[in-house]
């Protein structure tokens, strides 16, 4: 029921007898890689360990995952995607931009 709840956004009740609640789609369509611009990003966990962080990303979750499986294969780690950014194991920040600018898309190292 909670998550039930939550998509119904504000419509509590209706006094229509013929109303149906119709859901509209949360993601956005995934924008073509010419049109991303893909945000690259060096973190430091704890114990100094590195990561690679890919943000900025517009569309779907299933082709998100998509780009991230291929990402880890390409740079040969490990990694996961969470909360709408591609996360790397390790300091692939070279090697992350040069297979993005191969696919399309525009992407910059950002951060300090």
């Amino acid at each position: 029921m909670k998550s039930n709840k939550n998509k119904r956004e504000g419509i509590v009740y209706s006094t229509l007898s013929n109303f149906s609640f119709e859901h509209s789609p949360d993601e956005p369509d995934t924008l073509p890689p010419q049109q991303q611009m893909l945000r690259i990003y060096l973190d430091r966990l704890g114990g100094g360990k590195l990561l690679t962080r890919i943000e900025d990303f517009v569309g779907k979750k299933e082709d998100l995952e998509a780009l991230g499986k291929l990402l880890k294969q390409k740079c040969g780690v490990g990694g996961s995607v969470k909360e709408g950014a591609i996360l790397i194991q390790g300091d692939h920040r070279e090697k992350v931009l040069a297979i993005l600018t191969q696919l399309g898309y525009k992407s910059k190292k950002a951060g300090g």
